[in-house]
């Protein structure tokens, strides 16, 4: 969720170009991080997180236009990355839906029904009669 709001920072119509070095590069670093948590839910083979990987690693250049593109192009390979996730985490979803679930062995079930009679027994035995 943060990525996607990150990402609609740069990419959004709406949204206004950062107007300083600094804005850059913090928004620069944000989608590093993105990129970073994203990168360990997807396959290390997948290509878009090697591009967005490579993107990364490169320093912002120098310029107010080169700084802006690549910006651009960081929070491109980060949306792409969000998606990769988000298509391997329902394909991992299914794989844990398939796991059978643990079920109480017999003899628990019939130990907790008699612990629950006990109880009861126990209760009613202790109400004063009129």
């Amino acid at each position: 969720m943060a990525a996607t709001e990150t990402v609609a920072l740069v990419l959004d119509e709406e949204a206004s170009l950062p107007e300083t070095a600094a804005d850059v590069e913090d928004l620069a670093r944000r989608l590093r991080g993105h990129i970073n948590r994203l990168g360990v839910m997807v396959p290390k083979e997948t290509p878009v997180l090697r591009h967005a990987q490579q993107l990364g690693s490169a320093g912002v250049p120098d310029g107010y236009v080169p700084s802006r593109v690549y910006l651009v192009q960081l929070a491109k390979a980060t949306q792409e990355l969000a998606a990769t996730v988000e298509t391997c985490g329902s394909g991992r979803a299914k794989q844990q839906e398939e796991r059978p679930r643990w079920s109480p062995r017999i003899n628990v079930l019939r130990g907790a029904v008699f612990a629950l009679a006990l109880a009861c027994l126990v209760l009613a035995a202790s109400v004063p009669r009129t």
